[in-house]
């Protein structure tokens, strides 16, 4: 299988995107909530916010032509691959406290790994993705892990 990972997209990894700012308000958790589903009060009254609220909290605003084919804004971190079809690859958060309205809280993407495999249909390129997020004293809140495929 030939290299498609050079030295300097390796050279990426450990990079991290200057951190984000987020007032995490009431509303938006109601909103997040009705439009996600949630059956728990805590979330309906906007009291706590589902984790994955943190999925879309950080993330850019951007006109929508300037969103990928899956719909993400293509500015993440990470260098230009020589795969273009990009998919998701799978997400793990671990919570460390709640998430409260009135909350500000920080979140920094770093890109921590990458790595490519030959699949059944060619190769793919794995990027590991840490979100690390914590309140404005640094009090972690939640880290989450997110995986990008390309092929």
């Amino acid at each position: 299988m030939p290299d498609l990972l050079t030295e300097d997209m390796r050279a990426w990894i450990g990079r991290s995107e200057p951190p984000v700012s987020a007032e995490v308000t009431r509303r938006e958790i109601i909103k997040y909530a009705i439009a996600t589903e949630q059956r728990e009060d805590k979330y309906l009254r906007g009291d706590e916010a589902p984790p994955m609220l943190l999925f879309g909290l950080f993330r850019p605003v951007v006109p929508i032509d300037d969103l990928g084919a899956d719909g993400l804004a293509t500015t993440i971190i990470g260098p230009p691959l020589p795969l273009k079809r990009n998919m998701a690859g799978g997400l793990e958060i671990k919570q460390h406290q709640p998430i409260r309205p009135g909350q500000t809280l920080v979140g920094t993407r770093t890109l921590i790994d990458m790595s490519e495999k030959q699949g059944k249909q060619g190769p793919v390129i794995f990027m590991v993705y840490r979100l690390a997020v914590t309140t404005v004293d640094s009090e972690p809140v939640a880290d989450e892990i997110q995986t990008r495929i390309a092929r």
